[in-house]
């Protein structure tokens, strides 16, 4: 078995570090003071190949594995956690667009995501329904050839700043096969939005967004008519892997700011690292991160081989986050008063992955498809 990345992967991994902390790193902070989308950030993303990293190289992507998205994730989250959402939600959408769009709409839309021109988001949650999602009410209203949107999406992640959207509607019945996705102009009047003054992720433009009369027609429906649902959720599967090792980014600068205060830290005329106390921790944090990495990143090498990795995205999903919370929280007591200053963007980083145990799929909803896998649908809740 190869538990390593090979030398073009290693390479690659290092070239995301320099570019992250030279150009994105020293924006982290300031971002979050501003409670703003920085306007260049897509663009220096893009000219890394960041925003196409999913996008086949006909359409002005890079046709990177699965696998690649990873390490720019976990790379992007060690300097700018914030600045990893772009990689995650413009990869989960070129993944969608890539296999439910016809040739005319890849071309049509996914040039501009590979550059950087759009800034696209998704658009599932509403204010009843979040997890049952396949609930939910967001209606698409037959209108000559086409369709007009009416209704209301929250907690969109670049959603204030978003140019396109990939929006579920019902256009049916109740139930999943009632839902239809579109790829909409979040730039039309019919479209009004409101942000978020949020904990964490305050960069990150998350929004409740309001249709009122949207209109869509033919040639924005993203796949068959009732398909939405079933076709929009099977991304979510490899998303929620690159999510866990954007989070272990996070975790992994931060639990190296620690041992390196461990290191030069002196009570009582020896290094702090000397007591149990304070190295056990840490010893801890490594072992359990290490863990939770190999299964994210068993999750994408599993997808990239066509093999089911539903379990696998779960188990990330639920864990990374949540340990990438408990070992930063960990970093901030071990540094101590220092880290507890907003000069110090370790409390920035907890603020800030706190926000993924909750998007994306809660810890209940990856326990469920975890016990259903294991047990059975039949032995399981």
């Amino acid at each position: 078995m190869d538990y390593g990345f090979d030398e073009d992967q290693e390479a690659y991994a290092r070239e995301i570090r320099r570019f992250s902390a030279k150009v994105l790193a020293p924006h982290y902070q300031s971002d979050d003071a501003a409670a703003a989308f920085r306007p260049g950030l897509s663009k220096e993303l893009a000219q890394m190949g960041l925003t196409g990293l999913r996008i086949p190289e006909e359409y002005g992507g890079q046709d990177a594995t699965a696998v690649v998205a990873g390490i720019a994730a976990e790379e992007v989250g060690r300097a700018d956690f914030n600045a990893s959402y772009v990689i995650i939600v413009t990869a989960l959408i070129s993944d969608i667009l890539v296999r439910n769009a016809n040739e005319e709409q890849r071309a049509a839309w996914l040039p501009g995501i590979a550059s950087g021109e759009i800034v696209p988001c998704i658009c599932i949650t509403e204010p009843e329904h979040g997890t049952d999602a396949a609930s939910l009410q967001l209606k698409a209203v037959p209108d000559g050839d086409g369709w007009t949107l009416h209704g209301e999406k929250t907690s969109i992640t670049l959603g204030t700043v978003a140019h396109r959207g990939v929006v579920l509607a019902r256009t049916g019945g109740p139930g999943a096969r009632g839902v239809s996705s579109f790829w909409v102009d979040m730039t039309h009047p019919t479209v009004t939005r409101s942000g978020f003054d949020d904990l964490g992720g305050r960069s990150i433009g998350r929004a409740s967004i309001h249709f009122d009369g949207t209109p869509v027609s033919r040639a924005d429906l993203i796949g068959e008519e009732g398909g939405g649902f079933i076709s929009t959720m099977q991304g979510f599967d490899y998303s929620r892997a690159i999510i866990g090792l954007a989070c272990l980014g996070a975790a992994q600068v931060s639990l190296d700011e620690a041992l390196q205060w461990a290191r030069d830290r002196h009570t009582f005329g020896k290094p702090i690292g000397k007591y149990q106390g304070v190295s056990f921790p840490l010893a801890e944090s490594a072992t359990h991160m290490r863990g939770a990495r190999h299964v994210c990143y068993e999750a994408l090498w599993r997808k990239d081989h066509g093999l089911e990795h539903s379990s696998e995205a779960a188990m990330a999903k639920f864990w990374a986050p949540k340990l990438a919370a408990e070992v930063i929280h960990r970093c901030l007591l071990t540094v101590g008063h220092v880290a507890y200053s907003t000069e110090s963007p370790i409390g920035q980083r907890l603020r800030d992955v706190i926000g993924l145990e909750i998007g994306d799929g809660t810890e209940q909803v990856s326990k469920l498809v975890i016990s259903r896998h294991l047990l059975g649908r039949e032995s399981a809740p």
